[in-house]
């Protein structure tokens, strides 16, 4: 049982004798990519470790048992941590989700509504900025462009982790499951009667790639400079510094304005474009192995309304696991813990079945 843990610990070994050279140091990209792998092994090693202990300590309690029955309770209360210890091994050996590990770009575009919709996208950036807050992640503003009532017609946000989280805690680990279409029902603030409009906004979550995750040749770029805009389409500044850049293979296009350098512009839309076509690989990977798919089951297909934020009501619901709350004040505030848990808890569930019908 478990026998391929001991390919992993071999592997955990070797990964520690690593970070232990001072050479692994010199290159920042490598020494995050073994910190990052060590981190997602630790959890199965130590609990291995302790499974087999588990196991050694019941065989001596039941000989003891023998001599005074006191070790025969002993015995029992190893053997149900130890059917504890297989549960959780046999979760952290599911097959995860490889950018889970990774940081995250968050982008919130505002969808029907108009006016009303703008200002949910602003709500949704607040909600996440202050989970973000709450699980002491960086957040950094890549681009936004602002509606004329102070919401936002799209906002793009960079979440990072500090230092280098227990798997399942990095920012697109917990994030993922946000992407798709948030619908709100309140009475908008250009509403003069007090009736209740429905108007959405959509979010979009990528794995946030570095540069050894996605290689792209310069001359599949095309890069057009043009003057930054704010609401309403007024000139922000007097020199060409937005940057627009499309992949001409894939035709994926990245604007970025935010910055008064053309060059903080450029890179900042590289980053986006580098995470855009790491989850464009990942899914035409995903849809060409059946197998790695099942694996890799979602419990949602992120183009679908996922939310629900009914105001009139303080009514909270998402919609793919059924979850309730009626607390929209406080999940607006940042409280999103409780909902990320239902969601990553049916994912769990998902890729078990999977893992058990195969």
């Amino acid at each position: 049982m478990f026998e391929a843990v001991e390919t992993l610990k071999a592997e955990y070994a070797e990964l520690e004798r690593q970070m232990a050279q001072p050479e692994l140091h010199s290159d920042q990209a490598n020494a995050r990519r073994v910190g990052k792998r060590y981190a997602a092994l630790a959890p199965v090693v130590r609990t291995y470790d302790e499974w087999q202990q588990t196991g050694d300590d019941i065989e001596a309690a039941r000989e003891l048992a023998h001599e005074d029955p006191a070790f025969a309770e002993e015995a029992t209360r190893l053997t149900a941590r130890r059917d504890e210890l297989a549960e959780r091994l046999q979760t952290l050996l599911v097959p995860r989700d490889p950018n889970d590990d990774k940081d995250a770009i968050l982008e919130i575009k505002a969808g029907e509504g108009g006016d009303e919709s703008a200002l949910f996208a602003a709500d949704l950036l607040k909600m996440y900025l202050k989970y973000a807050e709450s699980q002491n992640w960086k957040t950094e503003v890549l681009d936004s462009a602002e509606s004329d009532l102070g919401g936002y017609k799209s906002i793009t946000v960079a979440v990072k982790a500090k230092g280098t989280p227990e798997p399942g805690d990095a920012p697109y680990a917990k994030l993922k499951f946000e992407g798709g279409v948030h619908r709100v029902q309140r009475v908008p603030v250009t509403e003069s009667q007090g009736r209740i409009h429905t108007s959405a906004a959509g979010v979009l979550v990528l794995p946030e790639a570095e540069d050894v995750d996605v290689e792209i040749d310069p001359n599949d770029l095309r890069i057009d400079v043009f003057r930054s805009s704010g609401p309403g389409g007024q000139s922000v500044n007097t020199t060409d510094s937005a940057v627009r850049i499309t992949h001409l293979p894939t035709g994926i296009v990245v604007s970025m304005q935010n910055e008064k350098s053309q060059l903080q512009n450029r890179e900042q839309a590289m980053r986006v474009l580098r995470s855009r076509l790491l989850a464009a690989a990942q899914e035409a990977a995903d849809q060409e192995a059946s197998d790695a798919r099942r694996l890799q089951i979602r419990t949602v297909d992120r183009s679908e309304r996922v939310r629900t934020y009914n105001f009139p009501e303080n009514r909270f619901s998402d919609h793919r696991v059924g979850y309730k709350a009626h607390n929209l004040d406080q999940v607006l505030g940042g409280e999103l813990e409780p909902v990320i848990t239902a969601l990553t808890e049916a994912d769990l569930t998902a890729r078990l079945e999977a893992v058990e019908s195969q």
